[in-house]
């Protein structure tokens, strides 16, 4: 089997590889990095391809997928969060609103 093969993937392993594929290059990862990191989530989860057959497989570990949704964040610094509270803090305080 040459290097690169995914015959021995199952269809629902591509089809997850071709999502998460898919969001990658939505967030501008060029094709070729998206396709190589969206089969390393594969792998990671799955541990590889997969043979069809009933109780073949190993359970899957998805914690690898909820990672990258809660990866985000604020764009801002914490030094900037924080001095854009201390001022807020500070004009409702003028204002008499606190």
């Amino acid at each position: 089997m040459p290097k690169g093969d995914k015959s021995s993937y199952s269809d629902k392993q591509k089809r997850k590889a071709a999502h998460i594929e898919e969001g990658y290059e939505d967030r501008g990862v060029s094709h070729k990095e998206a396709e190589r990191r969206a089969w390393a989530t594969v792998n990671k989860e799955s541990g590889g391809g997969n043979k069809s057959g009933s109780g073949r497989g190993k359970p899957e570990n998805h914690d690898s997928s909820r990672k990258g949704g809660r990866k985000g964040g604020s764009s801002q610094s914490a030094s900037d969060r924080s001095a854009a509270a201390k001022k807020g803090w500070e004009t409702r305080r003028r204002k008499g609103n606190a």
